[in-house]
């Protein structure tokens, strides 16, 4: 068997072609704990002039400039709302900074202030319909309104992540197409913002699925293999994006030489009794698979790294700072960032200091992850967005 079929992502782009110059992001899934951590890290990017259309040099080479952002879950929930603002943020001139806190930072706070979805209203939500259009429901009202795929930007890329569950494939949402390699592809799409993140938010088994109606005449002929036919055409039925690739890297890995990978997943943890019950040792034996899949995912982007066959940077919301070479770096104590990173993974509310802090520790470990291991001669930060809050 050939390394090709065993690794987890294809190692080449599109039609055997070398990866493009140009910076492809990842943010993972993980509800609103991924949404607020990924937000800080938006911001330190931001500031390091990284949402900005001027080529960059890395500390390997030319890394060009940010050309996709592909995500997963909660790291779509605020790439949708980045996409839907890029135009008025207008991330080349002046006063960037005030422009992202008003276009960005503000409304997904507010958003986190409130509940999107708990386990009671989940069963009321089933009442009366399926639970994630309720969801989609709320993504309209409280973000993104009635705008769809085509009100984001030609350019960076934006790339929704979704499971489709009839296929076992990922299923990709942006602006130029929605596709299933299996299914097939539809051009210039109109899905809501609402739908697509909500269908990438589809965490199983309690928010999932999310259905799809669509036409078979709005699929490029001959754009499928194998799956090109009722009802995987017409009514697909997708999951979270994270069942398939929960860092959203499959996007990106095969298609840009610089990766930057933003890892707010939750923790797989040791269990010491494995009940009878045929329910709950099935989710405990889903979340094992699961867990060895990231595991590849991560295995072979590190090695990349590390071999310079990619430049880039990871880090992970559970990542010490201290492993970071960068000089001055923000203080997070490791225990205090932990307990950040066992926030449970849901769509709850968060409380105004917790939201600070998990911004405040996105900001903190990317500032460290691009300094350290991207670019040199990027200058410390003068402290954090939220000094009065740290990391706890």
């Amino acid at each position: 068997m050939s390394h090709e079929e065993l690794s987890p992502v294809s190692l080449e782009a599109p039609g055997g072609d070398s990866p493009a110059l140009g910076i492809g992001l990842c943010l993972s899934g993980g509800g609103y704990r991924a949404m607020l951590f990924h937000l800080g890290v938006l911001w330190r990017l931001a500031e390091f002039g990284y949402l900005g259309s001027g080529d960059r040099i890395g500390k390997h080479g030319p890394i060009g400039t940010l050309q996709g952002v592909s995500s997963v879950s909660g790291g779509s929930i605020v790439a949708g709302v980045l996409g839907l603002a890029w135009h008025e943020l207008r991330v080349d001139d002046d006063g960037l900074l005030e422009r992202f806190r008003e276009l960005i930072v503000k409304p997904v706070e507010d958003f986190a202030s409130k509940t999107t979805v708990s386990i009671w209203s989940a069963a009321f939500f089933a009442v009366l319909s399926t639970v994630n259009t309720s969801i989609t429901r709320v993504f309209r009202r409280r973000l993104y309104g009635k705008k769809t795929l085509q009100d984001f930007p030609d350019a960076p890329h934006f790339v929704i992540n979704a499971t489709n569950l009839q296929s076992g494939a990922l299923w990709r949402f942006s602006k130029p197409f929605s596709r299933d390699w299996h299914v097939g592809e539809i051009k210039n799409p109109t899905d809501t913002i609402a739908a697509v993140v909500s269908a990438s938010s589809a965490f199983p088994p309690f928010l999932s699925p999310a259905r799809f109606k669509y036409d078979e005449s709005q699929y490029t002929p001959g754009s499928g293999k194998g799956l090109q036919m009722p009802p995987y055409t017409t009514r697909p039925t997708l999951s979270d994006g994270g069942v398939y690739d929960n860092m959203g890297l499959e996007t990106v890995f095969k298609n840009f030489q610089t990766v930057i990978v933003s890892n707010a997943g939750g923790e797989y943890k040791p269990q010491k009794r494995i009940v009878g019950d045929w329910a709950l040792q099935s989710y405990r034996v889903m979340n094992t698979i699961d867990n060895q899949v990231r595991s590849l995912r991560k295995r072979v982007l590190i090695s990349s790294l590390a071999s310079l066959e990619k430049y880039g940077a990871y880090w992970s919301i559970r990542s010490d700072i201290e492993g970071y070479p960068a000089p001055d770096k923000l203080p997070c104590p490791h225990a205090r960032t932990q307990a950040l990173a066992d926030i449970p993974t849901d769509l709850a509310a968060k409380d105004k200091t917790t939201q600070r802090r998990l911004i405040n520790w996105g900001y903190a470990i990317c500032d460290a992850g691009i300094r350290s291991w991207v670019e040199d001669g990027l200058p410390a930060p003068d402290g954090f967005p939220y000094p009065d809050e740290g990391v706890g």
